[in-house]
């Protein structure tokens, strides 16, 4: 962490903190918008930031901004403020924390470490392998976080994976077509089952676009039809 300075204090904000919780200093006197601008020049002259120390930056500016605004406008504050810049605090301080983890697990990935889980050696009994095997992540990552954060990436996983209902295209049925069709098996055969012509379709939709069929060619006096008694099979007839 760097070294601010501004009127009236000069040191790292951790000092700062300290002495403003101790009542030591006093808050309204630090100019919290100066010290931002100089992690912010800090920043972009560095080369390489550690994530850490940023998380550590935004952990102590977020609590000297709330006690400046306590201290500032105190008839403002309240316990839900207090209970959210609380909140504040263990989300970087967790980020924090993750950070360190993911450091420490890149380190390992980089030294060749394929395993994070204790082995039986050569002699048959529980223990490290001839390559250490080390996996400590920080005290508070505890084993039921790491399992909610992994069912959590299976959840956005899954949702990822589902599939949309299959739409089943069916094909486009002409009225013209099935008017052409039908006269070319009057051309063959003269005369036709209209039960087994209706049969034929392998939808509704057929099904309909043939009773149109027909009755367009009966229209056109082109057929007629034939039943020898109520409720027996109806024939279609070339004329």
């Amino acid at each position: 962490m760097i070294d601010f300075q501004v009127e009236k204090f000069q040191g790292p904000l951790g000092l700062l903190l300290q002495l403003i919780e101790s009542e030591e200093m006093d808050i309204t006197e630090i100019a919290l918008a100066a010290i931002a601008d100089q992690y912010v020049a800090y920043v972009e002259q560095a080369e390489n930031i550690n994530p850490e120390e940023i998380a550590d930056f935004l952990v102590i500016a977020a609590r000297l901004l709330y006690l400046k605004s306590k201290a500032l406008l105190p008839y403002l504050s309240s316990e839900e403020e207090e209970a959210e810049i609380g909140d504040l605090e263990r989300q970087l301080r967790m980020y924090k924390e993750f950070i360190e983890a993911s450091l420490k697990v890149s380190d390992l990935i980089n030294r060749d470490h394929k395993s994070f889980a204790p082995i039986f050696n050569k002699s048959g009994r529980r223990g490290l392998a001839d390559k250490e095997l080390i996996f400590a992540p920080p005290k508070q990552i505890t084993a039921s976080a790491l399992e909610n954060i992994w069912q959590q990436i299976l959840a956005r996983l899954k949702k990822q994976e589902e599939k949309l209902p299959e739409a089943r295209l069916e094909p486009k049925v002409s009225l013209d077509e099935r008017i052409s069709h039908i006269r070319g098996l009057l051309a063959e055969q003269l005369s036709l089952s209209f039960q087994r012509l209706l049969e034929k379709a392998e939808t509704k939709v057929e099904v309909i676009v043939n009773i149109l069929a027909v009755l367009e060619l009966a229209k056109q006096r082109e057929l007629v039809f034939e039943q020898e008694e109520l409720f027996s099979e109806i024939r279609v007839l070339k004329i």
